[in-house]
This record gives structure tokens, sequence and C-alpha cells, in this order.
């Protein structure tokens, strides 16, 4: 079974609605689907609900979606680089579910592995465990966390095989690998397609978990926050 879809509008065509939620991976700019999240923007679909580590910057990346009001909802850990992000969520426009970002991550790998839920001691005593469980192990106090699953997850990998069995590059892993696992159909962004199998040790996800793939045609590597030392005088 080769996966590999001709373009993006035919690995989209029949998983998007209204009202859905998805997961997209990615930390900052790193590691992120962008030629899909351009995909799903210009697809027309709106009221979503993003799962994502942040949302981008200004016009890139999930600020795409922002920009054209097509999100309802972010669950997220950051979301400090995005004046529009603050804008609408300030002007009541946008939802927001904010974690701790290692429970977001657990949350989601919780979806994947079929845990409805989990204990952690990250939150309690704060606002975030305001409305949830709690209960004491061994003489501490942890919160319960619900896991997160989602209708459709967009992942970026750097390889890939037919199969779909796919590797991604350095700090790209990131959040994809957990997302990849933890929605109803979930599509991969790649790099580059390996004309055979991938050796099952290189393998970061099997492709039982993949159902389509399509190759990246938005291969930029951005830099969220270009921060560069003053230079100095030559004596």
């Amino acid at each position: 079974m080769n996966k590999l879809n001709k373009n993006t509008a035919a690995a989209i065509k029949d998983c998007l609605f209204d009202g859905m939620t998805i997961m997209v991976g990615g930390f900052g700019l790193c590691g992120i689907p962008e030629t899909l999240i351009h995909a799903v923007c210009e697809s027309g679909v709106k009221n979503l609900t993003v799962i994502s580590n942040n949302c981008g910057v200004d016009g890139i990346g999930l600020g795409v979606l922002l920009d054209a009001n097509r999100i309802k909802k972010m669950i997220s850990s950051y979301v400090g680089e995005n004046k529009k992000f603050e804008q609408q969520y300030l002007g009541g426009e946008l939802e927001v579910e904010f974690n701790p970002q290692g429970t977001l991550a657990e949350r989601i790998r919780a979806g994947g592995a079929g845990i409805p839920a989990f204990f952690t001691p990250t939150g309690y005593g704060t606002s975030i465990a305001e409305g949830k469980e709690t209960k004491e192990f061994h003489g501490k106090m942890y919160v319960m966390e619900t896991a997160l699953y989602a209708d459709l997850s967009l992942v970026k990998a750097h390889k890939a095989d037919k199969f779909g069995n796919l590797i991604y590059r350095m700090s790209a892993r990131n959040f994809n690998p957990m997302m990849a696992s933890a929605a109803k159909i979930c599509i991969a962004e790649i790099e580059e397609m390996c004309d055979n199998p991938l050796h099952p040790d290189l393998v970061h996800t099997s492709g039982i978990y993949v159902d389509r793939l399509v190759m990246a045609t938005k291969n930029e590597k951005h830099i969220e926050r270009r921060t560069v030392r003053e230079k100095q005088g030559v004596e």
C-alpha cells in the first residue's frame, strides 16, 4: 500500500469539517507541517479547536489560520510570540486552554495509548487544578488530567517510506510522534520519500499510525526569534 498522495488537496479533501479538533505538530516553528496548515486554511474550514504546543507567529505556521479567523479554541502551553493571538484572546474571539508543557505532552501521549486520564503533581495548588479531581499518593498531592484525542493530526517528518513509516530530524521530532498516534486520521507531511522500506530500528513513528503522506512544498527553516550578539569593536 502506497500512502503517498499526489498533493495536499487530495490528502485532506474528505477529512475536514467545521468545528473539528486538529492536532498540529511542532515546537515554535520547528517541525511544523506548514504545507498542510496552508492547505487547511485554503479549504475554508472554520471553528477549529487546535491542539498544539504554541500557535506559530504572525503570518507563519498556525498564525496563518489565526489571521483567517479559523481557530475557535487553542489548547496549548505557550503562546507568547503571536500578536494576533493576544488580540483575539483579549478581545474574546479566541478561547484558550493553557497546559504545563509536560502535561500537554502526556495528555497527547495518553490519548494515543488509550489511557483516558492520569495523575500528575504539576499544577496542584494553582489555578491549573481548579475544578479537577485531586488525590494523594504516597503523601503527595496530584491532579487528574484527561487525555487528548483529535479528529485529525498533522505532523511533519524528514523521511518516510510508502507504508507511512516516519523518521523525524533532530529536534523537529518534538510533539510529532505522540500526535501521530492520537487522532482518528494522521496525515504526515514529508521532505523525502525513500524508495525502499525504512529499517525498523530507524523508525520513529510506525506506519500503522499514519494514514496519508504528502510531500512538503514549504520547507523554509524559519527562525522564531532572531537574537544576535552586537558586533564588538576591534582593538
